[in-house]
């Protein structure tokens, strides 16, 4: 992992958090390679252990906060409550859920009940 070239902007959050560091390494390289998010920055949750992500997609304003994290974790509502404020209350959040086999499935989770569009 330390001789990829992305290691250099994660450097500082890996060794801090090393439970979290395999999901923040691949979630970090495929945000900011496969789907070429720009302005892409490690954001340290250390209420939750671990460093998120905040960044845009390609051709958008709307800054994007994501938090990577194992299938294998188990997540609460309180922990989810200490991640939105620690990110300073987004309307959104991200969760980046990562496999054993490099697979990554992103939830849009939002405060309080939201209505689905129709």
């Amino acid at each position: 992992m330390d001789q990829h070239p992305s290691y250099s902007e994660l450097a500082a959050f890996l060794p801090n958090y090393p439970r979290a560091a395999g999901a923040l390494f691949q979630t970090f390289n495929d945000l900011k390679l496969a789907q070429q998010w720009t302005d892409l920055e490690v954001v340290d949750l250390a209420s939750c252990s671990r460093g998120a992500l905040r960044g845009r997609r390609p051709r958008t304003e709307e800054v994007l906060c994501v938090i990577p994290c194992s299938l294998s974790e188990s997540l609460s509502l309180a922990w989810l409550q200490d991640a939105f404020h620690e990110l300073e209350s987004p309307s959104q959040i991200y969760l980046a859920i990562n496999t054993e086999d490099s697979s990554i499935v992103y939830y849009k989770i939002s405060p309080g009940i939201v209505k689905p569009p129709v």
